[in-house]
C-alpha cells in the first residue's frame, strides 16, 4: 500500500465514480463562519448542487470561509436569502425532497430513512437549530444518535455524515 499523491489522487478519485444523488444544502442562521467554511467544502468533496445561506449565517467573502472552505466558496454555487422555510419550498417545488438535521418530536435516525434521488439537507443555528417555521416546510426531519453525555455534534460535522451516508445508500425514485 502506497499513499497517493498529486495527479494520482485525482485519478483514483475520479474511477471511485460519483453517486447518483442531488443535494442541496439550506444553512439556516449558522452564525460560525467555520461551519460555513466546512459546509462549504464538504459541499465540494460531495458534488452539491448548491448552497443557500439563509438568514444570519455568516458567508462570503470572509477570510475563515475562504481558509476552512480552501476557497471552495468560488467553486459551489450559493446564494443568500432571507428566510430558510422560503428557499425550502422552493426546492421542494423542484422536486427535493426537504430533511431537516434536528432533533425533532417525529424525527428519525438519519440511517433508517430510504432518500430519494434529490434531497434538500437543511441545517439550523449552532445553539437554537432548525426554526419552527423551517420545520413546518420540510417533509421530515432526520437527527444522528448520540451515544454520550454531549446531544448534539457541531453543524459540519452533523452535515459530512448525514450527507455521506445520503450519498452512499439512496434509492433513487
Amino acid at each position: 500500500m502506497k499513499q497517493l499523491r498529486g495527479k494520482s489522487v485525482k485519478r483514483f478519485l475520479k474511477a471511485a465514480g460519483a453517486p447518483a444523488a442531488e443535494l442541496v444544502f439550506v444553512l439556516q442562521d449558522v452564525e460560525d463562519a467555520v461551519n460555513v467554511g466546512a459546509a462549504f467544502r464538504i459541499a465540494d468533496a460531495c458534488g452539491i448542487r448548491e448552497i443557500v445561506l439563509a438568514g444570519i449565517s455568516a458567508h462570503p467573502p470572509h477570510p475563515t470561509i475562504a481558509g476552512v472552505g480552501r476557497g471552495t466558496h468560488r467553486r459551489v454555487p450559493w446564494h443568500t436569502t432571507k428566510y430558510a422555510a422560503s428557499a425550502v419550498e422552493k426546492y421542494r417545488e423542484a422536486g427535493y425532497v426537504a430533511c431537516a438535521l434536528e432533533v425533532a418530536s417525529d424525527a428519525v435516525p438519519y440511517h433508517t430513512v430510504a432518500y430519494p434521488k434529490k434531497v434538500c439537507l437543511i441545517v439550523g443555528n449552532e445553539y437554537r437549530g432548525v426554526s419552527q417555521r423551517t420545520l413546518d416546510a420540510c417533509d421530515l426531519a432526520i437527527y444522528l444518535p448520540m451515544y454520550g453525555k454531549v446531544r448534539s455534534l457541531n453543524v459540519h460535522v452533523a452535515l459530512a455524515v448525514a450527507t455521506y451516508h445520503i450519498l452512499h445508500t439512496q434509492n433513487p425514485q
